[in-house]
């Protein structure tokens, strides 16, 4: 005789559950993105507003230090999500050998990322200072002329990102020791038993199974590299000129110049922008991880 299946296991929450969940993302999120794309069609200041249809994306679309911003935004995400991706692998696998200085060696690669962004900005502003700064100094007493770091338009916008990766790539490689350590030992074991060495081991167990760590690593450094605001801010204030703007700092100035209808524009095409890059990206992810 079959017996009735309790109403508990027939739904995991009761819909009401989720009524307060409801309430509070579309006053935090859907309601303010709704007015921001409202706002993103008229010229509008703190008291009126005009409806200009789709006036200030044409103009920001004409503006070059916004599509500069739109370019650099792209170049600093791709560099930095590809770096985090490398070396926080390449740390995981170091910091999940048997080591004797392995926790010691985790507290510091991880430190940098319990550290306020805008303090890091405002430290490697001094210290990659092109004349005074330690770094430059440094090289100096070895004979080797430093470069401008933060005023040479042609590597200013990769210094940023290099202290970006600096500070960031704690998180990669904490992402990537849990999805290797969540490797069975028996994977590894075989490969042992069938004569492989070290890269036989990273290549066909590590590097295929720790690929939902990758996925994760990927889409949250691409993301923030998209989202980007106040290590440049504090670095290099978008200079020199508009060579390291990324298009949060240039909405900023849009703001500061009182052009609040464009500003918001730009914030409509970050928003648009970000939407478009990583959901196509999680989605692949989620495809390739029902494949392991």
């Amino acid at each position: 005789m079959s017996q009735s299946i309790p109403s508990t296991y027939r739904g995991v929450y009761s819909r009401w559950f989720y009524v307060p969940a409801a309430i509070v993302f579309t006053i935090f999120f859907l309601i303010p993105t709704a007015i921001s794309f409202f706002f993103a069609f008229t010229r509008w200041t703190l008291f009126d507003w005009d409806w200009i249809g789709f006036e200030n994306f044409k103009q920001f679309f004409r503006e070059p230090a916004l599509v500069n911003g739109l370019r650099n935004t792209v170049i600093y995400a791709f560099v930095t999500s590809s770096l985090k991706v490398v070396l926080g692998f390449l740390l995981a696998v170091l910091l999940t050998t048997k080591i004797k200085t392995r926790g010691l060696l985790r507290s510091i690669v991880f430190f940098p990322a319990l550290v306020s962004t805008v303090a890091i900005g405002v430290t490697f502003g001094v210290l990659l200072h092109p004349s005074n700064g330690l770094l430059n100094t440094t090289l100096d007493l070895v004979g080797i002329d430093g470069p401008a770091w933060l005023t040479d338009t042609r590597i200013a916008l990769l210094s940023v990102a290099i202290v970006d990766v600096w500070k960031g790539v704690g998180i990669a490689t904490l992402i990537y020791i849990a999805g290797i350590v969540s490797i069975p030992k028996e994977y590894t074991e075989a490969v042992l038993v069938d004569g492989g060495g070290t890269y036989h081991k990273l290549r066909y167990v590590v590097i295929p199974l720790a690929r939902p760590a990758t996925f994760t690593v990927i889409l949250l450094s691409f993301v923030g590299g998209l989202r980007t605001f106040d290590l440049i801010w504090t670095m290099t204030g978008g200079g020199p000129g508009f060579t390291t703007d990324v298009l949060a700092s240039t909405i900023y100035k849009q703001y500061q110049a009182g052009f609040y209808g464009l500003a918001t524009a730009g914030n409509v095409v970050l928003f648009l922008l970000v939407i478009l890059l990583a959901y196509p990206m999680q989605r692949y992810f989620i495809r390739k991880e029902l494949q392991l």
